[in-house]
């Protein structure tokens, strides 16, 4: 049977580029998003070019929608063997610390914190019978350094890398990876790059780097998922690393 990976928050940049990266080396491929519109234009294009891609559409920022969903790609494919979760858009900003309130920080726990949980609660059971899985989880680079000016989703991602870091050492001796890659700039093709290329965004703002290829991030997610030799890849490379 074919290794299926399922891709949270997938769109036109990063999401496109795991797939076809994933789908060359045998994979099936699950697709989720919220925007129905958009996931079908994707899912037909990969189709096109030949990776067997499924749509599912699911509002990521809902936590107890999961199991439901994990269900629904599982019976469509018999399996689920990696996560990919990373399911930033323009609809996550930054914001100075100091301006930062209790409401803005908490309308992203769900999306950011309390979903990329749920899906491991509802995989992992599959994963230690089979003693095999890996969950990849995209955040930016304000989860690892910090910047002034750009808080916001920073310390939520923060606190996901944190709970990430302690899951590989749990599970790793089980054959279960878990890995994080961290991009310092925008992702070209994708909604966010879009709208940095169009000046829509401050995309110089400061520690914001210009504009990645993501099939580069893809290329890091199959690398960390078949070594398995780090937890952590920061793109790109800070200065002087």
């Amino acid at each position: 049977m074919s290794k299926v990976i399922a891709i949270f928050g997938a769109g036109s940049g990063l999401g496109a580029s795991v797939a076809r990266r994933f789908a060359r080396e045998g994979f099936q491929v699950a697709l989720v998003a919220r925007r129905k519109d958009r996931l079908d234009a994707l899912v037909e294009q990969l189709i096109v070019e030949g990776v067997d891609a499924v749509g599912f559409t699911a509002d990521l920022s809902a936590p107890d929608q999961i199991p439901g969903l994990v269900d629904a790609i599982r019976s469509r494919f018999g399996r689920i063997d990696v996560i990919e979760y990373g399911p930033i858009s323009g609809e996550q900003s930054f914001v100075s610390a100091a301006q930062l309130t209790p409401a803005a920080l908490a309308k992203d726990v769900p999306l950011l914190m309390l979903t990329p949980l749920a899906v491991a609660q509802a995989v992992l059971p599959e994963w230690m019978e089979r003693g095999d899985g890996a969950f990849l989880m995209t955040t930016g680079a304000s989860a690892v350094h910090p910047v002034p000016h750009l808080s916001g989703v920073g310390p939520l991602m923060a606190a996901a890398r944190n709970w990430l870091y302690s899951l590989n050492g749990e599970l790793a001796p089980s054959g279960i990876y878990a890995g994080t890659l961290s991009v310092g700039a925008f992702i070209a093709r994708s909604e966010m790059g879009e709208q940095a290329a169009s000046g829509a965004t401050a995309s110089d703002a400061p520690g914001v780097g210009p504009l990645v290829d993501p099939d580069d991030l893809a290329a890091h997610y199959w690398d960390m998922y078949t070594k398995r030799d780090r937890i952590e890849q920061v793109h790109p490379a800070p200065h002087g690393s």
